[in-house]
């Protein structure tokens, strides 16, 4: 699994007055973007402190909201809608070769493909959201490639899901594009196999550059879920997405929904402290079904 994340702000200002308010912008930008002194932020490579910041932000968190579709394959009929968002934000560390660490929050719901309205059941089936309590991803850049480790679940079913081939990227013009794909094979302790094929591309733009620099598609293919009843058919998940800097950016119908389903989603975990009390809860929807 991989992620990514945002690029270096660039205010041309002009005159006396202009720069008056251009140190007062690095005043507050050093309040918000608290590790831009430590060496391994100063020494990291470009495409890699692009990647963070694009995907985790720059001192507050981030949140990165999503809608899309599940398509029954290989028909193509749309079966279920999907609204969702995931909220991060990011740990540098003092010394160079340290590891930066990505702590995030994600849930989706399904809805309905008509209506948009969130599936709260179906046929007659309570209809289960995806819910993350957190992932604690680490990265680092080798041979050209970004390597996100991504650590999730509870109990003994806490696990690391390598990064193996690392996510390659490239610049086109001044923007860049990310690609992680992602192939998973993994137990369940059902006894059954997990299988799944899910595909990143992250496009970060300068800021200024397009009204919103951060966006990213997304495609899975693997089963549907239990609740769908359709356990021999195979679906494909579309979903597109984008970074908003605060709640009060998000589409109106998920943050409703978020506000009373899944408030806790809302902010990522604070600390890696958090994450560990996290690990020895229980087990909830999403974690590996």
């Amino acid at each position: 699994m991989r992620r990514l994340l945002p690029l270096v702000l660039v205010v041309f200002l002009f005159g006396c007055k202009e720069n008056v308010e251009t140190n007062e912008i690095e005043k507050d930008e050093k309040v918000v973007h608290p590790w831009a002194d430590k060496d391994s932020y100063k020494k990291a490579p470009d495409a890699l402190k692009n990647w963070v910041d694009a995907r985790a932000g720059t001192g507050d968190p981030v949140h990165w909201v999503a809608d899309g579709a599940v398509y029954e394959y290989p028909s193509g009929e749309k079966l279920f809608g999907m609204i969702g968002f995931d909220s991060s934000t990011v740990i540098w560390p003092e010394e160079a070769d340290g590891i930066v660490t990505h702590l995030t929050r994600k849930t989706f719901a399904y809805t309905d493909p008509e209506t948009g309205e969130v599936l709260t059941e179906y046929n007659g089936q309570p209809v289960t959201p995806i819910a993350y309590p957190y992932q604690m991803i680490t990265y680092r850049l080798e041979n050209d490639r970004i390597y996100g480790d991504v650590e999730q679940g509870v109990g003994e079913r806490v696990q690391t899901i390598k990064s193996e081939d690392g996510i390659p990227y490239r610049k086109m013009g001044s923007s860049y594009i990310y690609n992680a794909q992602v192939y998973l094979d993994f137990p369940l302790p059902t006894g059954k196999q997990y299988q799944a094929w899910e595909n990143y591309d992250f496009f970060v733009h300068p800021e200024g550059s397009v009204d919103e620099p951060h966006q990213m598609a997304w495609q899975r293919y693997g089963a549907l879920p239990q609740w769908a009843g359709m356990p021999d058919k195979k679906a494909i998940i579309q979903l597109h997405s984008w970074r908003v800097e605060s709640h009060d950016e998000f589409p109106e119908k998920l943050l409703a929904w978020a506000k009373e389903n899944k408030p806790k989603w809302l902010n990522p975990p604070k600390d890696i402290a958090e994450v560990r009390a996290l690990q020895k809860g229980e087990a909830g929807a999403g974690w590996g079904r």
